[in-house]
């Protein structure tokens, strides 16, 4: 959850949130790019092309920035640069002659492209979008919540939620508007690592939802709210919400469930997004029952989770400092 002048902030408000779309470029999703043969699985089941369409369009509605993130690459970057040499993917797309800028392949899809007042980044040379001059936009824009959506989910999708994450920025994936080159790659994405590296995998339309005009955010949780891991899986129902009193940080009850044996007290400060009567919280929802949700909060297990103050830790690694160098002959 991204931090508002030293307030949590649980919605995507639209002079803080920015959609990302990645590569929407004709080498993953014309039939006659390069890579189509590899994209086109994922690309048809989720329709990438009209739902990337659909989201660009309402969330300009929305007044949210979009930005566009682009690969192309030069004779200079691989003359001089040796990116055939940085990484497989680099390799393979230098083999297959891909993303040549001034290209039809690296050119955006016709159904995809920008308007005024969208930011065009510079192009990436690698996975990275983060990388290029996305960082300065958004600073520039007061950004805190980014959402992704676009090409590949397991390399530039993945690799720039990565960094924007830990960065600080709040990641939100836009589960229907990627595609990845095939269907166990998207999967492995949607459903392992986008709910752990970022803080919720959703749908375009809880995103255009909670983005409306109309929609009016309420800051608390309520009861009767339907609770979602970051993987989009169902927890319940909220049935009790407890303020935070003292030391005793507050939390929301969801009763026992086919998941979950018993309730779950869930810390309010695990919540990322509400939109409507839907909490999404950061943690998928198979693993809840691996967490110490079991009874409810207090004061001394909350500080316990804390851990050690820095001053009080002792050396940390033993005869080592962090730097590698053994204690004492620093």
């Amino acid at each position: 959850m991204a931090v508002i002048a030293g307030r949590p902030s649980v919605h995507f408000e639209p002079d803080r949130t920015a959609l990302l779309v990645i590569d929407p470029v004709n080498e993953f999703l014309h039939e006659d790019g390069a890579a189509w043969a590899m994209t086109k699985s994922t690309v048809r089941k989720n329709d990438v092309v009209a739902q990337l369409q659909r989201l660009t369009a309402g969330t300009r509605a929305a007044g949210v920035p979009v930005l566009f993130g682009p690969m192309a690459y030069t004779a200079e970057d691989y003359a001089d640069g040796s990116l055939q040499r940085r990484t497989g993917i680099n390799r393979l797309m230098f083999e297959n002659r891909m993303f040549q800028a001034g290209t039809f392949g690296a050119d955006f899809h016709a159904d995809i492209q920008p308007q005024p007042g969208d930011v065009v980044l510079n192009p990436h040379k690698g996975t990275d979008v983060m990388a290029t001059d996305l960082p300065e936009h958004l600073d520039r824009l007061g950004t805190t919540h980014l959402v992704l959506a676009g090409m590949t989910a397991n390399l530039c999708v993945e690799s720039t939620g990565r960094h924007a994450a830990e960065a600080g920025y709040d990641v939100t994936f836009l589960s229907d508007a990627i595609g990845a080159e095939s269907l166990p790659a998207y999967e492995a994405s949607i459903h392992v690592n986008f709910p752990l590296v970022g803080n919720a995998v959703i749908e375009v339309d809880d995103f255009l939802a909670a983005v409306a005009p109309s929609a009016a955010p309420a800051d608390a949780v309520q009861v009767g709210d339907t609770v979602y891991g970051s993987d989009r899986g169902k927890i319940g129902n909220v049935t009790e919400v407890v303020p935070a009193a003292g030391d005793v940080p507050g939390y929301l009850v969801v009763p026992r469930g086919v998941i979950v044996d018993k309730d779950t007290f869930i810390p309010l400060d695990a919540v990322v997004h509400r939109a409507q009567d839907r909490v999404y919280i950061n943690v998928p929802k198979l693993v809840i029952g691996k967490l110490p949700w079991g009874e409810r909060p207090t004061a001394d297990t909350a500080r316990a989770k804390t851990g050690t103050p820095a001053a009080q830790a002792g050396p940390l690694y033993r005869s080592y400092a962090p730097t590698g160098i053994p204690a004492g002959r620093a």
